[in-house]
C-alpha cells in the first residue's frame, strides 16, 4: 500500500526541482489561445481564461506528480481513479464559485457560469485525463529510447569483448609459429617479423574504427596467408582467389579471418599428406561471398573442427548476429574429407 505522507512529500519535492520555464511558456500560449479564440483580445476574457487555465494547471500537475507516481504508478487502477474524480469534484465547485463571484453584479453572467457546471466539470476530467494519457505515452517513449540506447551499449561492450578475445587469439597463434621457426634458426623468421608487423599495425590501428575499407581487410587476410604458406612450405595446396571488383566497400574489422586461421588450422596443419585450403571471394558492388573449403584428417572425429576451433567461430558468428541481423547467410557443409563455410554478406551498413 502507498504511503501518503511519503508520496506528499515526493510531490512537493518533485514541484521543487522542477525546470519551470518550459511550462511557463506552454501555459502562457495556452492562456493565449484561449483568450484570442474569439478573434479579439478582452482584458476581463483574458482573467477569466487565466482562472481556468490556474485550475487546468493545479488538477493536472496534480495527477502527474502525485497520483500517478503513488497510485497509477503502483497499479491500484481503481482507486486511482476514484481520486481523480474526487479530485475534479472537489476543484471544480471551487472554479464555479471564484467566477461567479468575479461577475457580482452581473446576473446574466452569473446565471451562465452556473449553466456551465456539467460543462466545466467534463473539461477539468477531459483535460486532467488526458495529461494521464501523455504521461503513459510520453514514459513509454522514454523507455524504449533508454532500452534501445541500453541495447546498443551492450552490444557494443559485447563487440570489443569479443574483438578483445579476437586480437591475443591471432597473435598467440602466429606467435607459436615464429617460435617454432626460431627454434629451427629458419631463414623465413625475418620475413614472418615483417608480414606479422604489419597485421599487428593493422589490428591496433585500423580495428579500433567500427568498419574499415575491404581492401585493408583483404590485406590483412593476405598476409596471414601468405605467414601460413612460408611456415608450410612450398608444398602446401593453398588458394585465395579475389572475384570481382574491390572499391570502397567497408565490413566490420576482423569478421572473416577466424574462417581462414580454422581451415589452416585443420585443412593443412592435421593432414599428413594432400591438405588443402582453397579461399575463394566474389565481390558484387555491396555484395559479398566468401567461401572457405579445407581438407580434413582422415581418422578425425566428425566433430573435431568444431572443437578445435576455439572461440574463432563462435565469436564470428556472434558478430555476425550483432552487427548484420538479417543481412548474411552462413551455410556450413561437414563431410567426412572436407569442411565448407560459405558466407553471403550485405555490406551496405551495419547495426551499430
Amino acid at each position: 500500500m502507498p504511503n501518503r505522507s511519503t508520496g506528499v512529500t515526493h510531490f512537493i519535492k518533485s514541484l521543487k526541482r522542477y525546470n519551470w520555464s518550459s511550462d511557463i511558456l506552454f501555459w502562457t500560449i495556452v492562456l493565449l489561445i484561449f483568450t484570442f479564440k474569439e478573434g479579439t483580445f478582452y482584458f476581463d476574457n483574458f482573467i477569466t481564461q487565466g482562472i481556468s487555465v490556474f485550475f487546468y494547471i493545479v488538477l493536472i500537475y496534480f495527477n502527474l506528480y502525485y497520483l500517478i507516481p503513488v497510485y497509477l504508478t503502483e497499479k491500484r487502477f481503481w482507486l486511482y481513479c476514484l481520486l481523480l474524480i474526487l479530485a475534479v469534484m472537489l476543484l471544480t465547485p471551487i472554479q464555479i464559485l471564484i467566477l461567479y463571484l468575479r461577475f457580482s453584479g452581473y446576473e446574466e453572467s452569473q446565471q451562465y457560469i452556473l449553466s456551465l457546471q456539467q460543462w466545466m466539470f467534463i473539461t477539468n476530467f477531459i483535460y486532467t485525463g488526458g495529461s494521464t494519457i501523455f504521461k503513459i505515452v510520453s514514459d513509454w517513449a522514454k523507455h524504449q529510447r533508454e532500452k534501445k540506447e541500453l541495447e546498443k551499449q551492450t552490444m557494443q561492450s559485447e563487440l570489443r569483448f569479443l574483438k578483445s578475445q579476437i586480437n591475443p587469439h591471432f597473435l598467440f597463434n602466429t606467435l607459436n609459429n615464429l617460435y617454432a621457426l626460431t627454434l629451427k634458426k629458419s631463414e623465413k623468421a625475418p620475413e614472418i617479423v615483417l608480414k606479422l608487423s604489419e597485421m599487428m599495425r593493422y589490428m591496433l590501428y585500423e580495428c579500433n574504427e567500427k568498419y574499415v575499407p575491404l581492401s585493408k581487410e583483404v590485406a590483412y587476410m593476405q598476409n596471414y596467408i601468405e605467414l601460413e604458406k612460408l611456415r608450410q612450405g612450398k608444398g602446401a595446396d593453398m588458394s585465395f582467389e579475389i572475384h570481382g571488383e574491390i572499391k570502397d566497400q567497408k565490413i566490420t574489422p576482423l569478421l572473416l579471418i577466424p574462417f581462414i586461421e580454422n581451415s589452416f588450422k585443420h585443412g593443412v596443419k592435421n593432414t599428413l599428406q594432400d591438405g588443402f585450403v582453397h579461399i575463394t571471394m566474389i565481390v558484387e558492388e555491396q555484395f559479398l561471398q566468401f567461401e572457405v573449403i579445407n581438407s580434413k584428417p582422415a581418422l578425425a572425429p566428425k566433430n573435431e573442427h568444431n572443437k578445435s576451433g576455439g572461440i574463432g567461430l563462435v565469436n564470428v558468428q556472434r558478430r555476425l548476429n550483432l552487427i548484420y541481423p538479417n543481412k548474411y547467410e552462413l551455410q556450413v557443409n561437414n563431410t567426412p574429407n572436407t569442411y565448407q563455410i560459405i558466407l553471403t554478406l550485405t555490406m551496405d551498413e551495419g547495426y551499430y
